[in-house]
């Protein structure tokens, strides 16, 4: 569909096609910053705080707990948005936002401080160049983003392998695919945000704009956790 079918087709009516670009991308980057915010505010809490790092720690059902309420939410965010109201899908993400912060309490106390905020800033860099290629440029890249999938099949399976075999050689490969494979993503995903922009019911608008949150969150957090392993310094 060209993008003047789009337009046709689109509920706006009366309203340009930056605009409603517009307004849909701050929606869903403001989205994506306030997860952000709270995910670094709660991981922020809990490193702080050795009686809930000891909780967790100690205790696997917690765990479990934390990484099934996490995937659960992602499914049913990615696959009943339709049915939820714009305030229930933002609060999901605000819920999951913090969840993962719980879990990436861990990371900082593993890392040094001054490597996980040099770490950030560079995930930051990489993720913005990324969106804004993929927001602007006139080149599909469907193409890119089937690949960038495909990879993301393969990473998995490796990170699952590499569960039970932990091999020096096989993780840093897993790393390298991880930074490669989100990368792409992040500019596939901004693509096709902006295309959304042009085809989501404007009932649905604020829904999706949080469903789009949530896939450059994720984008981003990923992008930071690998390049962590490339250039986190651990503590002694």
């Amino acid at each position: 569909m060209s993008q003047d079918d789009l337009v046709q087709s689109a509920p706006f009516t009366g309203v340009s096609v930056d605009e409603r670009v517009t307004v849909f991308l701050r929606a869903v980057y403001g989205w994506m910053c306030a997860g952000l915010a709270i995910t670094a505010g709660t991981a922020w809490f809990v490193a702080s705080s050795p009686s809930l790092v000891t909780a967790i720690a100690t205790n696997r059902a917690v765990f479990w707990v934390l990484i099934i309420a996490q995937f659960g939410i992602v499914l049913l965010l990615s696959a009943r948005v339709q049915k939820l109201s714009a305030s229930a899908a933002s609060g999901l993400f605000v819920v999951y936002s913090a969840l993962t912060g719980v879990t990436l309490s861990f990371v900082l106390l593993a890392y040094t401080g001054e490597s996980v905020a040099s770490t950030f800033l560079i995930t930051a860099g990489t993720f913005g160049a990324m969106a804004l290629y993929g927001t602007f440029t006139r080149r599909s890249l469907a193409g890119m983003g089937q690949f960038m999938f495909m990879g993301l099949v393969g990473l998995l399976l490796a990170s699952f392998i590499g569960i039970f075999w932990q091999n020096d050689g096989l993780q840093f490969m897993i790393s390298l695919v991880g930074v490669i494979v989100f990368t792409g993503l992040t500019a596939w995903d901004a693509q096709r945000l902006k295309a959304m922009a042009l085809s989501v019911d404007g009932g649905m608008a604020g829904q999706y704009a949080v469903v789009g949150a949530l896939s450059l969150y994720l984008n981003f957090i990923n992008l930071f956790l690998f390049l962590l392993r490339f250039l986190g310094g651990r503590r002694r």
